[in-house]
């Protein structure tokens, strides 16, 4: 992938995610120049701890997602608990009550393939530790559309189902350990200046 390319970031982690999280968003630069857009499963009556949490210790700009929002550079959302996050095709965001995916609401795969249908190519997708194989049909649609697909090293996961799902089912473009992941994505997204 060449640095130009990128366009917008999702992520999709459940179990273990706080550390996981932790790993890698505070190790981001402020200068990525694009949105990041994260669903963590969280529990029906979770209130909004995660993004509190994260824009205290980030770099860039953190937030829950809200419905109609235009989607910013340089900002963090995550999906509100019990909403699933979509992005609409003009890079707003749209949140939806429908039915829960693999058990969940917001789902990951719901994020993904909506993501990936509004950001075709340059959309990155990366899936983290968690407890089922959300994400991974998620992950066959960016890389149908061209999107480049990251997965956690499964021997580096609190929990390894979801990564090793992604990877034996949909497949991946790289495969790396935590602390690899935010250098990386450092590396290829990072516009000169």
């Amino acid at each position: 992938m060449k640095k130009t390319d990128c366009t917008a970031i999702v992520i999709g982690v459940s179990a273990g995610g706080l550390a996981a999280l932790t790993a890698v968003l505070p190790n981001l630069s402020d200068h990525l120049d694009l949105p990041i857009l994260i669903v963590q499963h969280l529990s029906p009556g979770s209130d909004d701890f995660l993004a509190t949490h994260f824009n205290k210790i980030c770099s860039l700009a953190v937030k829950e997602a809200e419905d109609k929002e235009v989607i910013a550079n340089n900002t963090i959302y995550f999906a509100p608990a019990n909403y699933h996050l979509m992005v609409e095709q003009n890079k707003t965001i749209a949140l939806s009550t429908a039915e829960q995916v693999q058990f969940s609401r917001p789902a990951i795969d719901i994020l993904f393939e909506t993501a990936a249908e509004a950001y075709l190519e340059g959309l990155v997708g990366i899936i983290l530790t968690g407890a089922n194989s959300d994400g991974t049909q998620g992950i066959q649609r960016i890389r149908q559309l061209n999107g480049f697909v990251i997965a956690q090293s499964p021997g580096t996961a609190e929990v390894d189902t979801m990564p090793l799902s992604a990877i034996n089912q949909a497949g991946v473009d790289k495969i790396l350990d935590l602390q690899e992941i935010a250098p990386y994505i450092n590396q290829i997204t990072v516009k000169e200046t």
